[in-house]
């Protein structure tokens, strides 16, 4: 399915706020989703839209990109490929780190 990323997001903006803004510009959605950090669940500014068509991602990029949402203007591309994970820092061998806890290695007088 063709995807869009869309960066720029305002921090209150949800999936299904997401993917109404979309249908409400006619575009037959698939699916929307928000990109949440781990730790706190708020949003990191962007997400991902699936799309009905191809023909739709050309429109999409056209009509929405540079589009001024809740203030802020939006970033709307052709999402890449995913990767494989595995790549950057997490591919170099773990660090090794001492046994116990901090100050366990002291003698005891």
């Amino acid at each position: 399915m063709p995807k869009l990323y869309i960066g720029n997001l305002s921090g209150q903006l949800t999936d299904n706020g997401l993917q109404e803004l979309f249908a409400g510009k006619g575009f037959q959605v698939t699916s929307a989703r928000v990109i949440c950090d781990r730790e706190g669940g708020r949003s990191r500014g962007f997400g991902f839209v699936e799309l009905g068509s191809s023909d739709d991602v050309t429109r999409a990029i056209g009509e929405m990109n540079g589009l001024n949402v809740e203030g802020r203007t939006l970033q709307v591309n052709e999402a890449r490929p995913e990767e494989p994970r595995g790549g950057g820092c997490r591919s170099q061998a773990p660090r090794a780190y001492s046994v116990g806890r901090a100050g366990s290695n002291r003698r005891n007088k």
